[in-house]
């Protein structure tokens, strides 16, 4: 039996990265897919690679930092799908690894809009919808940057520990509606960010570096994230809100 037989969800960044990863694996195991991305073509993709091999998904632009780009997420799937189990808000960004003072206003302004501004539209436009259905749950993708920061990517260590407050602050609001609120903290991953993150080349020299603070001596993959994602999202943890699942081979010990 699949474990997410008969649950709709929507995956936000799911065009790529761990959100790809992601949208894979809950369809796989038999929820409907809602890929939204900024990039349509990206989401496209997904969507249609999902659909080849047997499961159901659409794909829908959006912008989550923008509310009425999450309003017509969540409209879209609704109307694809009936309703909505199930959010993970993966999508992200960050400001290039460097030293504080080098962060421009519009850096900060971006990684908290589409990072922490993301959660806010999330929560005011499905909320309501899980309250009408007795019931929901939000898986946000944080980042073990919320609880072990590394230098140089101070703003962004910063969004990350806004998302996991504020999803423990939402499970506990939420909690008497029955909506859960969970969280995943990835440690570094070979996405499209990395580079970003490093703050240099991606050689193998200096993954080298960033592997030395990994005690089992690898990156996350989308599908370390995802299977996390998916525990978090199914019945199985229909007694579990307001945790932290770090996907990071040992990083925060």
């Amino acid at each position: 039996m699949t474990r997410l037989a008969g649950k709709v969800a929507v995956v936000t960044g799911g065009g790529s990265g761990f959100g790809e990863g992601i949208a894979h694996t809950f369809a796989r195991e038999g929820a409907s897919v809602m890929v939204a991305d900024l990039n349509l073509d990206a989401a496209e993709r997904v969507a249609s690679a999902i659909r080849d091999a047997g499961g159901q998904a659409r794909a829908v632009r959006a912008d989550v930092s923008h509310g009425d780009d999450v309003a017509a997420m969540r409209d879209a799937t609704i109307a694809a799908f009936g309703r909505v189990h199930c959010v993970v808000n993966n999508a992200g960004t960050t400001h290039r690894n460097k030293p504080i003072l080098d962060i421009t206003e519009e850096d900060f302004d971006r990684v908290y809009a589409v990072n922490v501004k993301s959660i806010y539209w999330s929560a005011q436009h499905f909320i309501p919808h899980f309250r009408q259905h007795g019931g929901g749950n939000f898986v946000n993708v944080a980042s073990t940057a919320g609880i072990r920061p590394r230098p140089g990517l101070v703003w962004y260590n910063g969004s990350k520990g806004a998302v996991i407050v504020a999803s423990k602050a939402m499970a506990a609001e939420l909690g008497p509606d029955n909506i859960r609120v969970n969280c995943v903290n990835p440690v570094i991953g070979a996405t499209g960010l990395l580079e970003q993150f490093m703050g240099v080349p991606d050689t193998p020299e200096n993954r080298a570096k960033f592997l030395a603070t990994i005690p089992m001596g690898r990156m996350s993959t989308p599908q370390d994230v995802a299977n996390a994602c998916l525990y978090l999202a199914s019945d199985d943890a229909n007694f579990i809100t307001g945790t932290c699942i770090e996907v990071d081979g040992g990083r925060c010990v």
